[in-house]
């Protein structure tokens, strides 16, 4: 049975920081027993399959790597409705997608959870190699935190 709320980490940890959304939801599974009525899910790269995972919840929030023209390792908060994307799409993948537009989808086929967060942290780099930068990884504390008082709040 599906909790009401879910914590989605998106990325690619083969990807350095694009792997920062898949660390912070390990992390916060580790912790699950702290939090009854909510999933912690790995989404990875996501993709439509998200339309099912956040199908029947009150509240997602969504954790990934996003290029926001801020100092790296800086973590924002967004709702769908105060950010666009500029995601250019190959459509060469069944599991390539924009979020914002599944979001949207969600929408408009009632499946939208009544609360969405955002949580974008800008990378310092983005490319072909397993770990976070030294950035990202000396802040994994202070995202956590932001984090835990979404789920909290």
């Amino acid at each position: 049975m599906k909790k009401p709320i879910v914590v989605l980490g998106l990325g690619n940890p083969l990807m350095a920081d694009e792997g920062i959304g898949t660390d912070l939801v390990a992390r916060l599974a580790q912790e699950a027993a702290r939090y009854p009525s909510v999933d912690f899910i790995d989404a990875g790269t996501g993709g439509m399959a998200v339309l099912h995972l956040i199908d029947g919840r009150r509240k997602a929030v969504f954790v990934d790597c996003a290029y926001m023209d801020e100092a790296p390792g800086t973590i924002r908060r967004f709702t769908p409705d105060e950010v666009r994307s500029t995601k250019v799409l190959a459509h060469q993948s069944l599991h390539e997608a924009d979020l914002l537009r599944i979001l949207a989808l969600a929408e408009q086929v009632g499946q939208s959870p009544e609360q969405i967060a955002i949580f974008g942290i800008q990378p310092q780099v983005v490319e072909f190699r397993q770990g976070l930068s030294e950035v990202l990884r000396d802040r994994i504390d202070q995202y956590l935190v932001k984090i835990r008082s979404e789920i909290e709040s």
